[in-house]
Parts: C-alpha cells; sequence; structure tokens
C-alpha cells in the first residue's frame, strides 16, 4: 500500500481532480490518501470529498499536524498557498499604485517575487519534515512560482520535480488549431515554466508549424501568438502568463488594447476558486452531489508509472544538469521526463534557438536574485530581483522600484523570511 501525501490539501478543487485521476488507476487501489492542510474547515471539506471519490478503493486520513501526515510517504504532492486570497491581493494592489501592470503574477515579476519569498519559509519547514520522517519520498510540486520554489527546494530534499499543465493544454491547443486529432501529434517542447517553448510539432514526419502560419486577425491579436511570429517558436503558456514576463507589452496602452490583456485577471481568478471552494464545502455539508471530473495532471500519471513500471514522457521541472546546454547550469529548466519504475528521468534537449534561450535567461535572473535573497538572507537581492525583471524594469524607474520593494516587503511582513524583513 503506497502512502501519498497531499500538502495544502484544503485546496479542495484541485485535490478533488487529482483524486479522481488517482482512482482511475486500478493498480493504485488500497493506496493511503493522506491529507494535511493548516485551516481545520478546509480540510474537513478535503476530507469528506476525498472519502466520496475513493470510496472503499482507498484510505484516507486528515491531518493538521504535518509532520504526521507525511511520516512513511512514497509520495508527497505540494500544493500549498501561503497567504491565500489576502497576499493575492496585496500582490495585485501595491504594485498597481506605482502603476505597474500584472496579469497573473505569480511565477516572476513582483508578485512572483514575493509570492516566492513568503513561500520559503514553509517549504523551509516541509523540507524539514521530510528529512525527519520520510526522506527518501518523492515530492510533486504544483505550488507556484514553479522554478523558484524547485530551485529553493533542490539542495533540502533528495527528490522533487515541478508539475505544471501548460505543455499539455498548449499542445491540446495546438493540435484543435491545426485540425489534427492529439493522439496523433509528436512534439518536443522545452525551456522554464511558463515559458517553454514548443521545438518540435510534427505529424508522422510532417511539420505542423506551417499549419500555424494562418491571416487570422483574431489568432493575431493574442500574445502568444505575436510572439510566435517575432521569435519562431510558439511559448507554452497562455497570453495571459506570457505578457507579462518580457518587457514589450504591460507597460504599454495600445499594447494592451492591441493584445486583449486582462490586466489583473488573476484577482477575478483567485475570487471565483474562493467561491467554488465554498460551493463545495456546503455541497459536502448539506449532503449534495459533487461534479467529480478527472484533470490529466502529471502527479497521478507518475505516481501510477512509478508504481506499475509503465512507462510514460510527461513535462518537468528539474535542475539544469546540462539538460539545455545554453542556460545556466543549476537554473530550473521544464524538458521532457521519462518515468518508469526505476523513478523520473529528465532527457537533455542540447541548446535552445538563441533567441529563445535569451529571452529565458531574463526569467532565470530574477528567479536566482529571488533564490539567493533567501538563502544568503541578503535583502538587496530582492531589489535587485526587481530591477532586472523584464516587466518591472520596463514600467517603473528604478528608485520606484526599491520604495515598491520596501511597500511590498511590510504589507506581507512576518511571512516572509526573517532576515529580509524590514
Amino acid at each position: 500500500m503506497k502512502k501519498i501525501v497531499f500538502v495544502g490539501a484544503g485546496s479542495v478543487v484541485f485535490t478533488q481532480g487529482l483524486l479522481a485521476d488517482l482512482v482511475t488507476f486500478p493498480e493504485l487501489r488500497g493506496a493511503h490518501i493522506s491529507l494535511h492542510d493548516i485551516d481545520p474547515e478546509r480540510l474537513e471539506v478535503a476530507e469528506a470529498v476525498a472519502r466520496r471519490i475513493t470510496g472503499d478503493a482507498a484510505t484516507v486520513t486528515a491531518h493538521l499536524d504535518r509532520r504526521e501526515a507525511l511520516d512513511g510517504a512514497d509520495f508527497v504532492i505540494n500544493m500549498i498557498q501561503v497567504g491565500g486570497y489576502d497576499s493575492t491581493v496585496i500582490d495585485f494592489e501595491i504594485p498597481a499604485r506605482y502603476g505597474l501592470r500584472q496579469t497573473i503574477a505569480d511565477t516572476i515579476g513582483t508578485g512572483g517575487v514575493f509570492r516566492a519569498l513568503r513561500t520559503f519559509p514553509v517549504l523551509d519547514a516541509l523540507a524539514a519534515d521530510i528529512a525527519a520522517v520520510c526522506p527518501d519520498t518523492l515530492l510533486l510540486n504544483y505550488t507556484n512560482p514553479m522554478a523558484m520554489n524547485v530551485w529553493y527546494l533542490s539542495g533540502k530534499v533528495k527528490n522533487v520535480v515541478g508539475l505544471c499543465h501548460s505543455v499539455y493544454w498548449t499542445m491540446r491547443g495546438l493540435a484543435e488549431l491545426v485540425s489534427v486529432p492529439y493522439e496523433e501529434i509528436s512534439y518536443v517542447a522545452a525551456g522554464v515554466n511558463h515559458q517553454a517553448w514548443v521545438l518540435r510539432f510534427e505529424r508522422d514526419g510532417e511539420d505542423l508549424y506551417p499549419r500555424l502560419d494562418v491571416d487570422d486577425p483574431e489568432l493575431r491579436r493574442r500574445v502568444r501568438v505575436d510572439m510566435y511570429r517575432r521569435l519562431g517558436y510558439y511559448p507554452t503558456e497562455t497570453s495571459e502568463h506570457s505578457a507579462e514576463y518580457v518587457p514589450w507589452f504591460m507597460h504599454h496602452d495600445s499594447e494592451i488594447d492591441r493584445l486583449r490583456i486582462p490586466v489583473g485577471e488573476y484577482l477575478g481568478i483567485s475570487e471565483e476558486n474562493v467561491r467554488e471552494y465554498k460551493r463545495t464545502r456546503d455541497l459536502v455539508r448539506h449532503g449534495g452531489e459533487l461534479e467529480i471530473a478527472g484533470t490529466d495532471e502529471y502527479a497521478p500519471q507518475i505516481i501510477h508509472s512509478i508504481v506499475t513500471g509503465t512507462p510514460r514522457v510527461v513535462y518537468g521541472n528539474v535542475v539544469n544538469d546540462g539538460l539545455i546546454s545554453n542556460l545556466p547550469a543549476g537554473c530550473v529548466v521544464e524538458v521532457p521526463c521519462v518515468v518508469d519504475a526505476t523513478g523520473v528521468r529528465p532527457t537533455a534537449v542540447g541548446a535552445l534557438p538563441p533567441q529563445c534561450a535569451a529571452v529565458n535567461r531574463g526569467y532565470v535572473s530574477v528567479a536566482e536574485l529571488t533564490v539567493r535573497a533567501a538563502l544568503e538572507g541578503d535583502p538587496r537581492h530582492v531589489r535587485h530581483a526587481l530591477m532586472v525583471d523584464p516587466n518591472t524594469a520596463a514600467s517603473l524607474p528604478v528608485e520606484d522600484i526599491w520604495r515598491l520593494a520596501d511597500d511590498m516587503t511590510r504589507a506581507h511582513g512576518d511571512l516572509l523570511p526573517e532576515a529580509l524583513r524590514l
């Protein structure tokens, strides 16, 4: 019986989707699903949902104590959001006062930097608990900012892989766009999380990229299509995400209008997530029917492949140990990974097209400085990270960047590493 731990299980809707995927595998019947959250109400709802979904296919336990939940874990799925909705509002509202626009604010940029900094102390505690009670576990991280969190964890736990659905759903969308069944395409993508590139897109040896070159005015009004037209390779994240990782779009009213960029969109998404949790909570409490749908997420597939030896290829975020030759060694990159009974094995893709690597390096610099700020206890590196962030640097004068960093630091307060507080 394998023990699978959900850390941050109070993210009930996401927990529900992963569990729906897990129970589709008969080989995982009898697993121990261990749920942990710091919010008693959310944990109670997650437990009720888990018992409904798994029935007699799994043993479900719920724990407010994280170390208790982790004890003896074979797999740990991390999906925490430190600070919740209130911190997300801070990530948007304070930068907006300075005239800094953001869309999602969870990857790089001012929002991404401070989301990482308030997550790192919790990752320290998680890593210490793993070292104490399940040192050989495989940690599957879903928490953003993905690259920064995996980079930070890589020296603290033995086995960690970051998982994101952006490559998978990008390729699903592209297959539909060129009217080819997804099951018939082959592809390779690589880069960094939320800013990887489709390097190959084929069916039976036919290059499908030319089919994307259609003169559709609606398609041209999308950021990722604009980036593809100019860089020659399609980015693997939505236009909403992609717009805020580069210096070209967010500061210009004309580009916001031309490319229909939804400024501040994640606040609406976050509000809807809260509403969806409350709907699920009320349904559980009143015995209503849950709409249970699978997600095609990688974590259940990885667990199944390791348990059964079934080989699969997934996309993982891992340390760059010679995987992408023209990105810095030691950074975290997103590449194809082979999974079977031996574990998760990243595959080397060589050099990215130089223009793609150049764009990725700006992202990597922000991530490196943020991680260094926490590891070295150097608050100057927080300011340096914002100074080199593409969107922040294009939008604000440097003195405002430093004042913004001070305001964000005060606002997030005790959630930040102690050495970085004002």
